[in-house]
């Protein structure tokens, strides 16, 4: 199943959209390729230039910076890459996990660890063959010094059970300032499964670097629950991110036909799916209606029509002032790079920045452009900056 669009029309809750969408008030032919001219946009409080760093790459999933100014890319066929800071793109790292990739399927989420100057450890979230079906993955493996393999490749979690079908594995990696590994699944296009704590489908978990489950997960010592399990009732989160002063997570998930959410989750809090959405069945039946109830967590913002979220990051670079502190979300059938300002947990406005392709991953380069996956087959890296 494909990441749908939506026709529907709803206030969002929580905050009124109206007015806070912004046109482009200039907008030049897209950039296609390694060598095309860069687009310029005006938003609302910046001149952005959108320019092509890499392209050719296959349905690129999830960017990661390392150390020196290179990127480490994921391509859904199970490909990862190195992409030099001049958009040279390597040949694929060896060592890489087979990937089930068929659908929504393939390899996802990249991150480094933490410690990487020392360990060098690179995390990678993917779709699993098995007895049953497939499932979400995480591996971790050293990457070498010539950055063209990875070493003692080991897997530090797997989603169980194994269902057959092809859509809705998530998934975001994301380390906690404590070191331990968040990771958001979806719910295999299961729905009531994300209300059985006895399995990890429709949940985020959360361990220790190496697997091991951390003592003070919230379902440790329940009879009948998986003790990785840090929230569940999630539908398909494809972003996550930590607030830059709390140190919270914070993600994303994709709703059916309307309502997609960002939400805050918290430690053993149950988020709804399937039991309640701000969305409907794609057949148009409610899911039900009030679209929440009050022993379940409501989202913070909900959008309607969707906008097919995946990636997500905050800004806290030095290149675009007036976005210090604000959350960019990417839209796949938005094809923007949604940019929300906040008030504490509250958004208080959006802003939608062109990028006439669909956005798989947003993140904040260590030079404070913001970095931009297009998934395409010919997909390609963009950089955004200030424009003049």
């Amino acid at each position: 199943m494909k990441e749908r669009p939506d026709f529907r029309s709803r206030r969002p809750h929580g905050v009124r959209r109206a007015g806070f969408v912004l046109a482009a008030l200039a907008m030049l032919t897209p950039a296609c390729g390694p060598k095309a001219q860069p687009t310029a946009y005006h938003t609302r409080s910046d001149h952005v230039r959108v320019e092509t760093v890499a392209g050719g790459l296959e349905h690129p999933w999830a960017v990661a910076f390392l150390p020196d100014g290179r990127m480490l890319v994921t391509e859904r066929a199970g490909r990862l890459r190195v992409v030099a800071k001049g958009g040279k793109i390597g040949a694929p790292i060896a060592n890489v996990p087979r990937v089930y990739h068929s659908g929504q399927g393939g390899l996802l989420d990249v991150a480094l660890s933490p410690s990487f100057a020392k360990d060098r450890l690179v995390y990678l979230s993917f779709a699993e063959s098995g007895d049953g079906g497939a499932s979400t993955a995480v591996v971790r493996g050293r990457l070498n010094e010539s950055a063209t393999s990875l070493e003692s490749v080991s897997t530090v979690f797997r989603q169980l059970p194994k269902v057959f079908g092809s859509s809705h594995f998530g998934s975001r990696l994301a380390f906690a300032r404590d070191g331990r590994l968040f990771l958001t699944m979806g719910d295999r296009g299961k729905g009531d499964p994300a209300q059985d704590l006895s399995n990890h489908i429709g949940t985020i978990v959360r361990i220790e670097p190496d697997g091991k489950v951390p003592s003070d997960n919230p379902f440790v010592g329940r009879a009948g629950a998986r003790p990785e399990i840090w929230s569940y009732g999630h539908r398909n989160g494809q972003g996550a991110a930590l607030h830059p002063e709390t140190g919270v997570l914070w993600m994303h998930e994709h709703g059916p036909r309307g309502g997609d959410e960002i939400n805050i989750p918290e430690a053993g809090k149950n988020y709804g799916w399937p039991l309640v959405s701000w969305g409907t069945e794609y057949s148009g039946w409610p899911i039900p209606d009030p679209p929440t109830r009050p022993e379940l967590v409501d989202a913070i913002y909900q959008w309607t029509p969707v906008i097919a979220a995946s990636g997500m990051a905050f800004y806290t670079g030095d290149l675009f002032p007036e976005w210090r502190g604000n959350l960019l979300v990417g839209g796949l059938m938005a094809e923007a790079v949604v940019r929300l300002t906040l008030d504490g947990n509250r958004v208080t406005a959006e802003e939608r920045i062109p990028i006439d392709a669909r956005v798989r991953d947003v993140r904040m380069g260590p030079d404070g452009a913001v970095y931009v996956l297009t998934d395409e087959e010919d997909g390609r890296l963009l950089r955004l900056s200030p424009a003049g």
